[in-house]
C-alpha cells in the first residue's frame, strides 16, 4: 500500500512533543546558559561549559544527541571528513571508542553520539524534542527569555545558538505535490522506518550531497531511477575503509596532537594546501602530484592541492582537466558522459563543495538510470507533480513510486532565523536579514546581547571540517562567558561598525577567490529564491580566523560593553 503525501514533513514543529515537566523540561527554567542545539557544536560547549561551572541547559528538536546525524538519515548517509578529526576532542570520549571506517555512516555516528552522552552524562541536562520559537533579551535584567513551540519559557543569561548550516530544510512550492500518490519525504526528514525502493521506481530531485548518496544507495536495487539534475555534482572518490581496533588504539596517544593540528589547517583536517603553486611545477609533476592526491582520496583534491587554484582560472583549469579525465573514464554512455562529467566546467573545480562518491559514477551509468537534465542551458525544468509522478516543461511525464527530494536547506541562516530571535532594537533577526547577513566575528550579532552562535555565518564552517570550527569557537564563547562574569559584566554588545568592517572584510576575501563565480552554491548563500547572494562563510582559513577572532576578545573590542 502507498504512503500518503500527508508524511512530507516540511518544519521541525512537527516533530515537537513534550516529554516531562521536570528537571531540562520543566516550565519557568533559569539557568546561566541555554544552549540550541545537540549536535558537535551543542555537546562540546554543554560539555566545556558544565566543566565551567555554569547551570547549563540544551533544547534540541531531535530525539538524542547528533545533531544532523539525527535527522540525515536518509539511504546512503555518511560523513565526508574523517575520524579521527571528524570526531569530539574529549579524552574521555575516544580512549575507549573504536569506529569500524574511516568514513562512518549515520547510523555509526549515532552509536558515537549515544557513548559520547553515557560517558559524560549529558541528557540529564538535555531537552529533546524540543523546538525554539522565539527569544527576547531584557536589558534591564540582562536575561534572555526563550520560549518554544508547546509554550515553556526559560530565562538565561547567555543564549548560544549551535543550530548548525542546515537546521533549516528547503522544500521547493512544486506544484500539485499534494496530489501526488507515491511516498515523498526530503531527504533531512527522512523516516527512521526507511523506505522500501526494491525493484520500484524512484526518483531523486537534486544532485547535491545527498542526492549523489540516495542515488548511490538506490540505483543498484530499484527498477528504475530518474535523476532530476540542474548542476553535475564534480564528485571525487571517498577512499573509504575499514579500520581496526589496534591501529586506532596505537593512534591515539596523538589524538590531541592530531586535533591541535587541525585547528591550525586552513579546513580543520590533518592536511593543508600545498605550499607551491601549480605552474610552478611541470606537465608532469603535476599529473604526478595530482595522481597522488586521487589516490589518498577523501577531500585530498580539494584541501592539499596547488595554493593557487582556488585563486587563479587557469590553474583552477588544470585541476578540472585532470578530474574530467579520471571521472569521464567511468562513464561508458556518451550522453551521461557529458552531463555528469561536462568537457566545459559549469563552475570553477572545488568552489563548491565536492561530494565524496564510492561509486556514483558506475551507478549513474546503469542502464536502469536516466538522467533528466533541468539544467538552465536545457531549458527544461519540473512544471509540478501530477497523481502518479513528475511531469516536467517538455510534456514528460515521469511514472515514480517513491521520491527523495535531495533539494537543501536555507543553508547558514536558516537554523539562526526559524528560531523567532528578537533584537532589542524590535526587529526579528528573520526580517533583518532578509536584505542579507551581519554579524560579528562569525560569533555574535549586533543587537541581540550575550547572544553566540557555532558553526554558522560568517565563521569558517561550511569551507571547514564541523568539530574543528566548534571547537576553535566553542573555546572563545567559553572564554568570553568567563570574562563577562569576572569582570561584572552585565552584557557585551557588538557594534553596528565592528559587524559592518567584519562582512567587508569577507567580502574582500572572497572576492580574491573563484567562489563568487559559482552560480548557485552553498558559499553564496544557496539557492533559495529571493535570498541575498552573498559569501556567507570567513574564507582565509580555521587558523586564520581563530587567530583573528582571539585577537578581538581582549577588552572585547568591537563591542558595547554594559557593566551589572
Amino acid at each position: 500500500m502507498k504512503e500518503s503525501v500527508s508524511t512530507l514533513k516540511t518544519e521541525l514543529t512537527e516533530f515537537a512533543h513534550r516529554r516531562s515537566s521536570e528537571g531540562p523540561y520543566a516550565d519557568d527554567l533559569d539557568v546561566d546558559v541555554l544552549i540550541v542545539g545537540a549536535g558537535f557544536g551543542g555537546t562540546y560547549l554543554l560539555h566545556e561549559l558544565r566543566k565551567a561551572g555554569y547551570r547549563t541547559v540544551v533544547y534540541d528538536a531531535g530525539t538524542s544527541f547528533g545533531g544532523t546525524w539525527r535527522w540525515n538519515i536518509y539511504p546512503g548517509a555518511r560523513v565526508d571528513s574523517e575520524v579521527p578529526i571528524y570526531e569530539l576532542p574529549i579524552p574521555e570520549v575516544y580512549k575507549d571508542w573504536h569506529w569500524s571506517t574511516n568514513y562512518p555512516d549515520w547510523k555509526e555516528l549515532q552509536t558515537y553520539f549515544a557513548h559520547a552522552d553515557k560517558v559524560l552524562n549529558l541528557s540529564k541536562d538535555v531537552a529533546f524534542q524540543t523546538v525554539v520559537t522565539g527569544a527576547e533579551f531584557d536589558t534591564d535584567s540582562g536575561k534572555w527569555t526563550v520560549t518554544t513551540s508547546d509554550g515553556r519559557k526559560a530565562k538565561a543569561q547567555f543564549l548560544i545558538a549551535a543550530t548548525g548550516f542546515a537546521a533549516k530544510r528547503y522544500v521547493p512550492p512544486f506544484k500539485g505535490v499534494d496530489k501526488y500518490k507515491g511516498i515523498i519525504h526530503h531527504t533531512s526528514f527522512w523516516p527512521n522506518e526507511g523506505v522500501d525502493v526494491k525493484d520500484k521506481k524512484v526518483a531523486v530531485i537534486g544532485s547535491g550531497a545527498s542526492g549523489v548518496q540516495v542515488a548511490q544507495e538506490w540505483g543498484p536495487e530499484v527498477k528504475q531511477m530518474f535523476s532530476f539534475q540542474r548542476t553535475p555534482n564534480l564528485a571525487i572518490p571517498m577512499g573509504k575503509k575499514t579500520l581496526s581496533k589496534d591501529e586506532q588504539d596505537a593512534l591515539k596517544v596523538t589524538y590531541p596532537t592530531i586535533h591541535e593540528f587541525r585547528n591550525r589547517c586552513f579546513a580543520g583536517f590533518h592536511y593543508d594546501l600545498c605550499e607551491r603553486n601549480t605552474f610552478d611545477d611541470t606537465p608532469e609533476e603535476r599529473e604526478a602530484f595530482y595522481e597522488n592526491l586521487w589516490q589518498m582520496g577523501g577531500f585530498h583534491l580539494w584541501l592539499a592541492n596547488y595554493k593557487d587554484y582556488l585563486f587563479d582560472e587557469k590553474a583552477n583549469r588544470e585541476t578540472y582537466n585532470f578530474w574530467l579525465k579520471k571521472q569521464r573514464a567511468r562513464v561508458s554512455d556518451p550522453v551521461k558522459r557529458d552531463l555528469l562529467c561536462p568537457p566545459e566546467p559549469p563552475h570553477p573545480w572545488g568552489v563548491k563543495r565536492p561530494c565524496l562518491e564510492q561509486n556514483y559514477f558506475e551507478v549513474m551509468d546503469q542502464k536502469n538510470v536516466t538522467i533528466v537534465d533541468i539544467s538552465d542551458d536545457s531549458g527544461n525544468e519540473i512544471a509540478e507533480f501530477t497523481e502518479k509522478g513528475i511531469r516536467t516543461t517538455d510534456g514528460k511525464e515521469y511514472e515514480v513510486d517513491v521520491v527523495a527530494l535531495a533539494t537543501g536547506f536555507d543553508v547558514v541562516t536558516g537554523g539562526l532565523t526559524q528560531m523567532g530571535l528578537k533584537s532589542i532594537n524590535g526587529q526579528y533577526l528573520k526580517d533583518e536579514w532578509k536584505s542579507g547577513i551581519s554579524t560579528y566575528l562569525g560569533v555574535t550579532i549586533a543587537g541581540y546581547p550575550n547572544f553566540f552562535h557555532v558553526y554558522a555565518a560568517h565563521a569558517p564552517t561550511l569551507l571547514c571540517n564541523g568539530p574543528s570550527c566548534v571547537e576553535v569557537q566553542g573555546r572563545w564563547i567559553r572564554d568570553a562567558i568567563n570574562m563577562i562574569n569576572r569582570q561584572s559584566i552585565k552584557y557585551v554588545n557588538p557594534t553596528d561598525e565592528a559587524s559592518d568592517q567584519w562582512k567587508a572584510r569577507i567580502a574582500s576575501l572572497a572576492a580574491q577567490t573563484l567562489f563568487p563565480k559559482a552560480k548557485r552554491s552553498t558559499y553564496m548563500g544557496g539557492s533559495i529564491p529571493g535570498k541575498a547572494r552573498e559569501f556567507v562563510c570567513y574564507p582565509a582559513g580555521l587558523g586564520t580566523y581563530g587567530a583573528e577572532i582571539r585577537g578581538c576578545l581582549t577588552g572585547f573590542k568591537g563591542f558595547d560593553v554594559v557593566k551589572a
